[in-house]
C-alpha cells in the first residue's frame, strides 16, 4: 500500500511539474493556450473517472470537473474569438498535454478503489498546481484585461474544485 501511495504521489508531481516550466512571463496568446490546455486535460480525466467508477462521490466530482472545465474552456474559445488571438502552443502546453497522456494511461490500469484514490488524488495535486500558476504565474503576466477576468473566475471556480476534490478524497480514505 505504501508503495501505491508513493507512486501515485511521484506520479502527481510529474503531471504538475510542467507548469512549472513556464518561468518567463508568458504571452497573451500563450496563457490561453496553457489554460485551454490544463482544462482539456481534466475534461478527459474526468472522462476516464466516469467510464471506471462505481462510487457515486467520485462520479458527482468527476461530472463537476466535466461540466466545469468545459464552460471554462468554452468562455476562453469564445473570448479568443471576440479578441482575434490565435493561442500559441508552446514548450509548456507540449509539457502539460504528455504528462496528461501519462497519468490518464497510468490511471486507466486501475480499477475500483485503486482507481477512486489515485484519480482524486491527482485531481488534488493538479489543481494545487494549477492554482498556483494562475496565482503567481499566469494571472500576473496576461496583458489583456479580459483574459485576466476571465483567469481569476477560472481561479475561483477551481480553488472550489481543490476543496472539493479534498473532502472527496478525505472520504476515500
Amino acid at each position: 500500500m505504501k508503495t501505491l501511495i508513493a507512486a501515485v504521489s511521484a506520479a502527481c508531481l510529474m503531471l504538475t511539474a510542467p507548469l512549472a516550466i513556464a518561468a518567463d512571463a508568458p504571452s497573451d496568446p500563450e496563457i490561453a493556450h496553457i489554460a485551454y490546455s490544463a482544462g482539456v486535460i481534466d475534461v478527459e480525466a474526468a472522462k476516464l473517472a466516469l467510464s471506471k467508477t462505481k462510487n457515486a462521490d467520485v462520479k458527482a466530482f468527476a461530472e463537476s470537473m466535466q461540466k466545469d472545465h468545459e464552460a471554462v474552456n468554452d468562455m476562453a474559445l469564445a473570448l479568443v474569438k471576440k479578441l482575434n488571438v490565435t493561442p500559441e502552443d508552446n514548450a509548456t502546453s507540449q509539457a502539460l498535454a504528455k504528462a496528461g497522456e501519462e497519468k490518464r494511461a497510468e490511471l486507466g490500469k486501475l480499477d475500483g478503489s485503486a482507481f477512486d484514490k489515485a484519480y482524486v488524488d491527482n485531481e488534488v495535486a493538479y489543481h494545487k498546481q494549477v492554482n498556483g500558476a494562475l496565482e503567481t504565474l499566469l494571472i500576473p503576466s496576461a496583458q489583456n484585461a479580459e483574459l485576466k477576468s476571465l483567469l481569476e473566475t477560472g481561479l475561483k471556480l477551481f480553488q472550489g474544485h481543490q476543496q472539493h476534490a479534498e473532502h472527496v478524497a478525505a472520504g476515500l480514505k
